[in-house]
């Protein structure tokens, strides 16, 4: 029986970041796919995730990120990529998230940096990030995704055995551990796949929340 949906925030309550690095990779001339080519090389130790990890702080990133795209040979500032991760929120997926609420318990991992300002979040984004009730946050926490011991923080915050839970987010590798530990993984493409995988899990017709 589902106890508790868990979301990602980037690319499930807000639009993919991805779609916003393709935008800046065609406005500059970059090969499509760079931005996510330099954040999946050496995806443990490089720019990318020790900023998630509040391991450095943005000046080092600037530098770092540049200095990767630039071995990819496309030089490219860590400074210009943070503002594209904020996204575009997804109502339907705001009102699942409410509908959850009144059922289940409702949890929120998000791989993020230390400072809001500078993903461009609104005060919009913090109402949305209030309804949760608990939210991990990577710079905080000193963990990132997929590392399962962040889905044991939040199993354990929330008081749910993994089985009880749904979880979802737009990354495949970051639903591989999840479904490792036993939860109901969706990996999100769109919001109506998203919210038709949803409802099927948990048995709440959630595609009215987009007139589906």
């Amino acid at each position: 029986m589902i106890k508790a949906v868990i979301f990602d925030f980037g690319g499930v309550i807000t639009s993919s970041p991805f779609e916003a690095f393709a935008r800046y990779e065609t406005a500059h001339g970059l090969p499509v796919g760079l931005i996510r080519t330099v954040n999946a090389t050496n995806p443990d130790s490089n720019a990318w995730a020790l900023l998630e990890r509040a391991e450095i702080g943005l000046a080092g990133f600037d530098a770092m990120f540049l200095s990767e795209s630039t071995a990819l040979g496309h030089p490219v500032p860590g400074r210009d990529v943070l503002p594209l991760l904020a996204g575009d929120v997804r109502p339907g997926m705001v009102a699942a998230l409410k509908a959850c609420k009144r059922m289940f318990k409702a949890g929120c991992i998000t791989n993020n940096v230390a400072s809001d300002d500078d993903i461009g979040w609104g005060s919009s984004v913090h109402d949305i990030l209030a309804l949760f009730d608990h939210v991990i946050e990577s710079s905080k926490a000193g963990l990132r995704k997929p590392d399962p011991r962040i889905y044991l923080m939040m199993c354990a915050a929330l008081g749910v055995a993994p089985d009880d839970c749904v979880y979802l987010d737009d990354l495949g590798i970051n639903c591989k551990p999840a479904a490792a530990l036993g939860m109901t993984a969706i990996k999100v493409t769109g919001e109506a796949q998203a919210l038709a995988d949803l409802s099927a899990a948990t048995g709440l017709d959630l595609l009215a929340a987009i007139g589906a």
